[in-house]
């Protein structure tokens, strides 16, 4: 069965920012239509990074002096490590932005972008992933569990297994509220 995200609710958001972190990011959640079905653009992590090393991320990175503004960080950073020319993304909207344990305030963005072959950047980027909504929206690909977070109290950390990789983390975070708000995902409800 294709799935289509509903992009009107990304769209409409109206997205809580947050100013009390040391840095700022930006990440680019890119959405391809394939084979009649969206599927969410992911990337894997190369092995020797500082932070999060092999995780699966969104294209993304922390804020520099040369952007413009914390979209204009998306896209950069989507270009350098996927290939992605900033005039292909057509943007949706923006998401809350989230709290990181490495003491970033990341902004998630949202875009359709085409179905092609992507670039990675071997320096960051150990592999590019498409995985389909369907797979991500299906129940047995999908767990979460209550951890004592030391700085943030009781949180809920999600985990979509697919096809043999885990999104979780910040990542997890981002995905879970962008299914919440363009599909009937009903994870953790009380997240």
């Amino acid at each position: 069965m294709s799935r289509r995200l509903t992009l009107e609710p990304v769209a409409a958001h109206e997205p809580v920012g947050i100013d009390d972190q040391q840095f700022n990011a930006a990440v680019l959640a890119p959405i391809i239509d394939r084979n009649d079905e969206d599927h969410l653009l992911f990337t894997r992590r190369a092995d020797h990074l500082g932070d999060h090393p092999g995780q699966m991320s969104f294209p993304g990175g922390g804020a520099e002096s040369i952007d413009d503004s914390i979209l204009d960080t998306a896209l950069r950073e989507a270009n350098e490590e996927i290939g992605l020319d900033p005039t292909e993304a057509e943007l949706v909207g923006q998401l809350d932005d989230i709290r990181t344990v490495s003491e970033y305030a990341v902004t998630p963005f949202v875009a359709r972008v085409p179905d092609r072959e992507y670039e990675r950047d071997d320096n960051e980027v150990a592999e590019i992933v498409l995985l389909s909504l369907s797979d991500l929206l299906d129940p047995d690909n999908y767990e979460f569990e209550r951890r004592d977070h030391p700085y943030y109290g009781d949180i809920v950390v999600h985990y979509f297994r697919v096809d043999g990789y885990t999104v979780w983390g910040a990542t997890g975070r981002i995905l879970v509220q962008l299914l919440e708000l363009a599909t009937p995902f009903d994870g953790a409800s009380d997240t």
